[in-house]
């Protein structure tokens, strides 16, 4: 396929597209067609540069996103986007089907992923739409961890994990999206990547947010977020909750530590059918990658571990909190009691191997819409 070199006209440096890239070109006039002249009836919805848009393209349908042409972050949205999915290909990473780069318009096209965004699975649902079940919550978050393995193997920081970027195609299956904001991450002696803060309040590590520094432990931070997002049903942030409530992670942290407070947590659209013990289990991931010391949060694979084993759970017949069993099983896991200091994966999937029981920056938008911040880089 023929590289196609983007000039920038407002910017100094020259970008071009990776060589290699396996993304197809469209002209303009096939995504005006593809989409009806970007008509509402086509709209998916609006992301941190752009619209997206329901298209049928060469008998295929896909999703369209037009960057704004006002926005030099769009532009670089754009090439990193293209230049990171056209080299990285996972089941749990979205498809990335071509880009167009005429004139001033950029323009990106995915596959279509039939189910939206887990954020519209968790909120303000349709009066049509029954809530995910906890197997299926269960189910999104290890093929999420498993995209972000993948993309840390490869020393890719995804940098904008949160519900709103994991779509959701056939059977719920789950897949990364939105790659603008990513970056390669620390080689060699290197401990971290220098960048000015970006990224989703609420999400973003606090560590990131006070200095910069960027790791896998901040996409680490950022997926303990919406794991606790698919155990609550809570928001990230939340500015109509009470000011105690506002923040997911503040407001969960002293309930960690404490097992009778453990069934609060739960969804309450859930309605009680969830095996306890898979709760107290997902909680303990969740407590150790949001502890605000990084070094202590694990790394991707062992949570992919955790969240194996917390499937298993899934499968021996436990369908809710009662048919679990209501026993404590007090001595079955560690809890998220000293989070912080010595929880571990590691313990948890020794357990659950053992156990077959039955049972601030300004540079951040603190926005309920999850929009991410649009001030300008030189990283």
């Amino acid at each position: 396929m023929k590289n196609r070199c983007i000039d920038r006209r407002r910017g100094r440096q020259e970008n071009r597209v990776v060589v290699g890239s396996t993304a197809a070109t469209f002209t303009f006039r096939e995504l005006i067609v593809a989409t009806e002249h970007f008509g509402q009836q086509n709209f998916l919805g609006q992301g941190g540069f752009g619209r997206v848009y329901r298209g049928e393209l060469r008998g295929e349908i896909v999703a369209v996103k037009q960057l704004d042409q006002e926005s030099q972050q769009g532009n670089q949205e754009f090439m990193a986007e293209v230049n990171m999915l056209s080299l990285l290909h996972h089941p749990n990473l979205v498809n990335l089907v071509g880009y167009c780069s005429e004139g001033d318009q950029r323009l990106l096209v995915y596959e279509y992923m039939e189910l939206g965004s887990l954020e519209n699975h968790l909120y303000e649902l349709a009066p049509d739409r029954q809530p995910l079940d906890w197997k299926t919550r269960m189910k999104i978050a290890f093929g999420a961890a498993k995209g972000l393995e993948y993309l840390h193997e490869r020393s890719v920081i995804f940098r904008d994990l949160k519900s709103s970027n994991i779509l959701l195609g056939e059977d719920y299956h789950p897949k990364l999206s939105d790659f603008g904001l990513a970056r390669s991450g620390p080689v060699g002696d290197q401990t971290h990547v220098s960048t000015l803060v970006k990224g989703t309040y609420g999400y973003c590590a606090p560590e990131y947010l006070m200095t910069g520094h960027l790791t896998p432990k901040c996409d680490v931070y950022a997926f303990g977020v919406v794991i606790l997002e698919l155990i609550t049903g809570r928001k990230a942030v939340d500015g109509s909750r009470p000011p105690d409530e506002r923040h997911l992670v503040l407001w969960g942290r002293p309930l960690f530590k404490d097992r009778k407070m453990f069934q609060t947590l739960a969804d309450p659209l859930l309605g009680g059918n969830y095996p306890k013990r898979s709760l107290y289990n997902a909680l303990a991931v969740a407590a150790m990658c949001v502890q605000h010391n990084p070094d202590a949060r694990p790394v991707m694979p062992d949570v992919v571990s955790a969240l194996t084993f917390l499937g298993a759970d899934e499968h021996d017949g436990a369908g809710s909190s009662t048919a679990a069993g209501n026993r404590e099983d007090a001595g079955q896991i560690d809890t998220p009691t000293n989070a912080g200091t010595q929880l571990n994966t590691s313990e948890i999937v020794e357990e659950s191997q053992q156990s077959q029981r039955p049972t601030s920056s300004t540079n951040v938008e603190e926005s309920q819409q999850s929009q991410r911040p649009t001030s300008s880089t030189n990283e």
